[in-house]
């Protein structure tokens, strides 16, 4: 029996497992939240935490580009963090600015991420999926998740695939 592409050989270099616990910071950006009413934010450090890393930092901020990157900065400089998680500000409105505060940060966008997310949207959502702007950057040889900020897409991005990946890429980027 063949094994599905989806699901690569335990002898495979390029698996998706380990056991490593790694260092994530957790920033929600939003104007309407506040950090003791993240339900987000806080679903996105549960989910991390189960599975098996450490929360090194938690913040919300407003969504403005400048809070962003002033919060994201030193965070990028902390070697305790080895990836960084997003939640919010995401979509399309004019205040929908953490995709916009990432791409002036410099770094490299990893597309796999945002089509898969949105794959996996679409069948949760429908065709509302499209005006998402989920995205994965490379900034300062560390991973940074841009995800929407509903409850839903928090579960859909963490759960299936950050958590699974995680690890893997973070040892491909230290190579």
């Amino acid at each position: 029996m063949s094994e599905s592409p989806a699901t690569p050989s335990s002898q495979s270099r390029h698996h998706l497992g380990g056991s490593r616990s790694l260092g994530f910071g957790i920033l929600s950006v939003s104007d309407t939240h506040t950090e003791q009413d993240d339900p987000s934010g806080h679903l996105a450090r549960e989910l991390v935490a189960q599975g098996g890393h450490k929360i090194v930092h938690y913040a919300l901020v407003a969504n403005s580009v400048a809070d962003v990157r002033e919060k994201l900065e030193p965070w990028l400089a902390d070697h305790a963090i080895e990836c960084v998680v997003t939640v919010g500000g995401t979509g399309v409105s004019s205040r929908d600015l953490t995709v916009t505060a990432l791409e002036t940060m410099g770094g490299k966008k990893l597309e796999g991420f945002g089509e898969i997310y949105r794959a996996l949207s679409f069948q949760e959502v429908g065709a509302l999926a499209i005006i998402s702007r989920a995205a994965l950057y490379v900034l300062q040889g560390k991973p940074v998740f841009a995800l929407p900020g509903s409850e839903r897409a928090v579960r859909t991005a963490v759960g299936s695939l950050i958590v699974p990946a995680v690890i893997h890429l973070v040892e491909e980027l230290e190579r």
